[in-house]
């Protein structure tokens, strides 16, 4: 009987044995395909040797000095790559060990700015609805995810959601996808009023959204308005790109392809390619100085921020990606993904949508494309395609509640960077097979 507690308890895992680029072999010899680089996270495949030679180069150095005490030059390298790509503005990085600590860190930091500042009194976050932002519970509260949310709401400060920019279910045949946009956007521009802007002190929200509501872009013009609405009323904009940043978008940062800059901005997952655990919160200037100025000390921290292996591993990932062209093959093959997707499941009849930006896809699965009906929850319907990919030996990230946290189901697809035409092949035939045995056995 094992001792680990696991994510489920409702059946036994098999145990994993070792990777082989896009592939994961468990202990009985299965091979299966990873369609979705575990959450969006193994960018790189699981046996990139450039990445595992410089972690182990790293521990033959130093394992581990606190931050307390020490830098170290895989943190300050990993720092300087950061920032050479990073968006206008921002200019000091701070490592954690993963996404939710790193949105953790991003609303501390909001926060203790406009105290240093003399703005004590902005402490409200305005977020959207669909969203994830964590699991810790000011990531958790700040997120717009129903279900994760439920059994914790006692323990979760108050945090005002508006709509996401959601088209396929929200636009109006009466506006074009701009126009959506511009409404959608100036909900905040409202809270911000109704609450009074001298109480606010972050917009949160991911560029392009992840697991909750399946890869969903904004529209053109949504995030520009957004930032327009932020800075006229001094609100921070927190962008999470945990998810759908270091590449996976097709661009290194998400927003990048939205024409703009945000305040702070959390990233994870793809950082470390799954190699090791590490997260990043990134400010700018303007922020840092103000701590800088004011108390010189920023009231937050972790035992393992900044662990110098884990710095080393990024180091070489971010190498991978931005060197070595890994961004730009993202970019190209997601084309292609998207092209294979269309042509498989275009017309499918329970596909309403299908989605998402470089190797960041997902499809909506509905009972009626026309009708847009998504299936009744109990049928749990992203459970079952889980089931079926999974023992035709594709990893995929299907979720349920994608529509308002109770209804709708979507599959999401974001294989390693490194995959080519016959792994899309691979991917999308075996994605075929579960939905058909899925919607088979739907009753």
């Amino acid at each position: 009987m094992s001792h680990v507690f696991p994510r489920s308890s409702s059946a036994p895992l098999p145990t994993i044995a070792r990777g082989d680029g896009v592939y994961l072999i468990d202990t009985n010899g299965k091979q299966y395909i990873d369609g979705s680089s575990g959450p969006a996270t193994s960018c790189l495949g699981h046996s990139d040797q450039a990445v595992t030679e410089a972690i182990k180069n790293q521990l033959d150095q130093v394992a581990f000095a606190h931050t307390g005490f020490f830098t170290s030059n895989a943190a300050e390298n990993l720092a300087d790559k950061l920032i050479e790509h990073a968006p206008e503005g921002l200019e000091k990085v701070y490592f954690v060990s993963g996404g939710s600590e790193a949105v953790e860190a991003s609303l501390k930091l909001a926060r203790q700015y406009f105290v240093e500042i003399g703005q004590p009194d902005r402490r409200f976050i305005i977020a959207r609805r669909q969203s994830y932002h964590g699991n810790t519970l000011g990531a958790l509260a700040t997120g717009g995810n129903k279900p994760r949310r439920r059994a914790f709401a006692p323990l979760l400060r108050d945090t005002i959601h508006i709509s996401p920019c959601y088209e396929y279910r929200e636009k109006n045949q009466t506006e074009s996808s701009y126009e959506y946009g511009q409404r959608t956007a100036n909900e905040l521009e409202a809270e911000i009023q109704k609450a009074g802007a001298e109480n606010v002190m972050a917009f949160v929200a991911e560029p392009v959204v992840g697991a909750t509501a399946g890869a969903l872009p904004p529209v053109d013009g949504y995030f520009k308005r957004i930032r327009e609405i932020c800075d006229k009323y001094g609100v921070l904009l927190i962008l999470d790109e945990v998810m759908c940043g270091m590449g996976r978008t097709g661009t290194l940062f998400a927003c990048e392809q939205d024409d703009i800059a945000p305040d702070i901005t959390a990233i994870a997952k793809g950082l470390g390619g799954g190699y090791q655990p590490i997260g990043a919160m990134l400010c700018s200037g303007k922020i840092y100085q103000a701590i800088t100025n004011g108390s010189g000390f920023f009231q937050h921290g972790h035992t393992y921020m900044g662990h110098p292996a884990a710095c080393a591993g990024s180091l070489a990932v971010l190498k991978r990606l931005t060197d070595d062209g890994l961004v730009d093959q993202a970019k190209k093959m997601g084309e292609k993904l998207n092209t294979s997707l269309i042509e498989r499941f275009g017309q499918h009849p329970n596909i309403g949508d299908i989605r998402g930006r470089g190797l960041f896809r997902a499809l909506e699965i509905v009972q009626d494309r026309e009708s847009k009906i998504p299936f009744p929850p109990e049928l749990k319907i992203h459970k079952k395609i889980k089931s079926a990919a999974f023992e035709a030996g594709l990893l995929c990230y299907p979720n349920g509640g994608t529509v308002d946290g109770v209804i709708g189901d979507h599959v999401l697809i974001a294989p390693p960077f490194i995959i080519n035409d016959n792994h899309i092949e691979e991917i999308t035939s075996k994605l075929e097979t579960a939905l058909k045995t899925a919607l088979k056995n739907r009753s």
